[in-house]
Formats: structure tokens, C-alpha cells, sequence
């Protein structure tokens, strides 16, 4: 070997991410990921070539300084990693785990032009889990600046821009519908995929810098956004409500005992502990066999519970083929793994019950691949008298929500557009009433986790602009 073969940097492979074994996870609730350990994650870390360009920093939504975090894994300084990741970043062990790196930050590194990709969100997800493991350092604040932001969602929106706003100086309030802070967090996404206690940690975070958190409040029952700026003197208001409505298909026996939507079903589930029950009261009814009609990653979630709360059969029952899912890679592959059931290329028709009004069947017509629609997707195309049926005891419906009506419909002066999402800036996130910003999931329609903390950001910095201003 001469001396300049020598010098040439080994190429590593990424490195997979260790879990649970697929026969055994399908029988607990406990994360499915276990984490890098630090040798691996410096390894891990090592494979990146710390580009002048920071293409990977383009593609985060929060703007993280990818390279430079990485770099201190490198030096196992892990405690300067995850300061850099938290300057722009309230929630880095959430994003660490449902984050989808692999169309953001990860598409964009170099590395994955002509092989892997270095692993973004895992090396996120273990600094931050080495900062919960020791107690987070809570970062500075600014000194007190008179002014009160009301932030309404504490979904991952509300909660970036109550981060933001709070170590700006400003006094801010959350307000929560249900009776845990967390939104989807703590509603939507199954405990194997994001332990609570974590969600509730990033949260208590936020806490130190003196964010305040008030639950069971309705806003559009209980007050308005109207009375929260005219009577309890709030300056400014973020409105981060999300995605909780859920759309069904409108076919015959969506009615039936044994349908759910997908919301409901996770609900009962992941915020009220259904699948400790009796140690907590919310008992949900599975059957032996279970279909979910979507392919995105609530239809994985969904399937996968289902699968944990002792179901022998579970189908994702979608009408297009696999490589049209709209789930996350890794999510489809762990569903896979778990034996979960693909019926592609399928659409049901109805669902059928008996005498009592439960699901007893749910009747299905097979697909093939047409023409690209609007958006580049084969539209699928039904096969005439191909018909079939599918026996199964509970239906969960997974094809999307949209934003709950309640704070648009109470609120004078808030433009919405046709299908009820607030119209609000891309730049600004400002909408039609002034003073009032808005964000995430309840602007954009159902979208991603970090997507909704990125407009939070945005709208954070909007806000700061207003207050000076006014």
C-alpha cells in the first residue's frame, strides 16, 4: 500500500439502527428503535465530510447547523452537540424519532448521491437522549420584555413558538384542548414509536423557561382568540390547533360498531393508555382480524397497534402498490416485519355488518396502475368485477384529517380557505387578523412534525417583529 492510499479516509457504511426483535415488540408497547451507543455514533458521525456548502442544512425546516453538530459527535463533545442542535431545535428527541430525515436533511447529503446517506436523525435522536439521560441545561432567556404571546395547540407548532417567543422575553401561555400538553405528540403517534415520558420531558423543558401551560381549555368555548387579546391582554396570538378532524370514505357501513377513525382509535390508545387497561379505564374492543384503509404513516401506526393489542390478522388495505405508499420507508418495512398484511393495489367498497350492527366483512375491488395523475402518482384504475371480501371484525379509516372548525368559525376577521385551513403567510405565518399568526398542520393541512415546528419558528420571528413594532 503506498503512503497516499494511506492517507485516503475509509469508507464506512452507515450504520443500521439497532431494535427490538420484530416477534417480540408485537407483544409490548416499548420503542421498537433502541438508539446508537456512543462508539457508534461517533462512527457514525465520523462518515461525514463536513461540506463547505451545508446542502444538508437546507433541507431542515428548523434550519439546524447539521455539520457543526456533527462535528462535536466526532470529538465526543456531546454536550456541545446537542447546545448547537437546541439553538434552533426545542424538541431534538422527538424530531430524532419521527422526524422523515430521508426526504429533508438526509436527501440533501452528499454522501447519499452515490451510496448512504450520513444518518441525520439518529445522530440527533442520541445526543438528545444523552442530554435527557444527564438533566437538559436550560439555555438563556432574555430578560423580560412586558409583552404576552397566547400560543393555541400545544402540538409541535405551538410548542416551537412558545419556545422561541419565551427565550425571547416574552410571557407566554399555551392552551390545550385535551388534559395532557403534547397535541399529536401525545395523541397521534403510538408509544413504541415515542415514549411519552420523553414528549413530557421536551415539555417540562419548556416549562424552566417559563412557558405556562393551562389544559382542558377550549379556545372557542371557553374564551375566544377575540377575548384572549381584548380582555386577558395578550399582544399576539399563534393559533397551532393542527389536523384532529378525520375524513372517512363515505361508503356504505362506516356507521357500523367496530369502525373507527384512526384519530379516535390512537387517542384511546396512546393518550388514554387503552392498552393498560384495566390499570386505566379506556378500554378499546379489538377482534382477531383488523383492516386499516390507508397507506400513509397514522395507517403504519394504526396497523401496528393493532397488531400490539393482540389482533391475528391486520390489513392495510391501499389502492395503490408499494412503491406509492406515502408511509415512511422505515414505517412500512417494521409493519412488514411485524407480519402485517399488504392488500395494495385494493379499495374497499363497503363495509358490511350483521344483525347487531357489528363489522362482520368488508367488501373490496381490486386495482391496477393507470395513467400519472397531477401530482406524478399512477392513478389507480379499478378491475372491473374483481370483487372480493375480507373478513374482519374492526375497520379503522386512515386516509387523512383536516383542521378542527371550532377557532376559525369563533374568530372575527380569520380568512380560511375551502377546505376550513387558516390562510396564513408562508414567510410570516400572519393571517388576516392582526396580531394573530397561525401555523403547522391547521394552515398546511395534515403534513409532518417537523414541518409544523418549522412554521412555528417562522411565525415566532414574525411575532418578535410585530411586538417591537407595537
Amino acid at each position: 500500500m503506498s503512503l497516499n492510499e494511506d492517507k485516503k479516509p475509509k469508507k464506512i457504511p452507515r450504520h443500521g439502527m439497532p431494535c427490538q426483535d420484530a416477534m417480540e415488540r408485537i407483544r409490548n408497547f416499548s420503542e421498537v428503535a433502541l438508539g446508537y451507543d456512543p462508539d457508534t455514533a461517533v462512527e457514525e458521525a465520523s462518515r461525514c465530510l463536513s461540506c463547505k456548502n451545508e446542502a444538508c442544512r437546507e433541507g431542515c425546516p428548523v434550519e439546524v447547523p447539521i455539520p457543526q453538530f456533527i462535528a462535536k459527535i466526532k470529538e465526543r463533545d456531546f454536550d456541545a452537540a446537542i447546545a448547537i442542535i437546541k439553538e434552533k431545535n426545542s424538541l431534538p428527541a422527538v424530531c430524532g424519532r419521527v422526524c422523515p430525515q430521508e426526504n429533508q436533511c438526509e436527501e440533501k447529503c452528499v454522501l447519499g448521491k452515490k451510496g448512504e446517506p450520513v444518518a441525520i436523525g439518529r445522530l440527533e435522536r442520541f445526543v438528545a437522549d444523552y442530554e435527557l439521560a444527564k438533566g437538559a441545561v436550560v439555555p438563556p432567556v432574555a430578560a423580560p420584555t412586558g409583552k404576552k404571546v397566547a400560543v393555541i395547540g400545544s402540538g409541535p407548532a405551538g410548542l416551537t413558538a412558545a419556545a422561541d417567543l419565551a427565550m425571547l422575553g416574552h410571557k407566554v401561555t399555551v392552551y390545550e384542548a385535551l388534559h395532557v400538553a403534547g397535541g399529536v405528540l401525545m395523541y397521534g403517534i403510538p408509544e413504541f414509536r415515542l415514549p411519552k415520558k420523553i414528549v413530557q420531558t421536551e415539555i417540562n423543558n419548556l416549562k424552566k423557561l417559563g412557558v405556562e401551560i393551562v389544559t382542558n381549555a377550549v379556545i372557542g368555548k371557553c374564551m375566544t382568540v377575540d377575548e384572549l387579546l381584548e380582555q386577558e391582554g395578550f399582544d399576539a396570538a399563534f393559533i397551532g390547533t393542527g389536523a384532529g378532524l378525520p375524513y372517512f370514505m363515505e361508503i356504505p357501513g362506516e356507521s357500523l360498531n367496530g369502525v373507527y377513525s384512526a384519530n379516535e382509535f390512537l387517542t384511546r390508545v396512546n393518550l388514554m393508555k387503552a392498552y393498560l387497561f384495566p390499570e386505566y379505564t379506556t378500554p378499546i374492543k379489538i377482534g382477531r382480524r383488523v383492516a386499516v384503509l390507508g397507506g400513509g404513516n397514522v395507517a403504519m401506526d394504526a396497523a401496528r397497534t393493532a397488531k400490539r393489542l393482540g389482533a391475528e390478522e391486520v390489513y392495510i388495505v391501499y389502492r395503490r402498490s408499494m412503491s406509492e405508499l406515502p408511509a415512511r420507508h422505515e414505517e412500512a418495512e417494521h409493519a412488514e416485519e411485524e407480519t402485517i398484511n399488504f392488500k395494495l393495489l385494493t379499495n374497499p367498497k363497503r363495509i358490511i355488518g350483521d344483525e347487531n350492527g357489528n363489522v362482520i366483512a368488508l367488501e373490496c375491488l381490486k386495482y391496477e396502475l393507470g395513467e400519472p395523475d397531477a401530482s406524478g402518482r399512477r392513478s389507480p384504475v379499478p378491475i372491473e368485477g374483481s370483487e372480493f371480501f375480507l373478513q374482519v371484525d374492526t375497520v379503522v379509516v386512515a386516509i387523512g384529517q383536516g383542521p378542527n372548525p371550532l377557532v376559525p368559525r369563533t374568530t372575527k376577521g380569520l380568512d380560511t380557505n375551502r377546505k376550513g385551513n387558516i390562510v396564513a403567510s408562508e414567510e410570516t405565518g400572519a393571517t388576516s387578523k392582526t396580531g394573530v399568526y397561525a401555523g403547522g398542520d391547521v394552515v398546511t393541512g395534515a403534513a409532518t412534525v417537523i414541518k409544523a415546528m418549522g412554521a412555528g419558528k417562522v411565525a415566532a420571528r414574525s411575532i418578535q417583529q410585530y411586538l417591537l413594532e407595537n
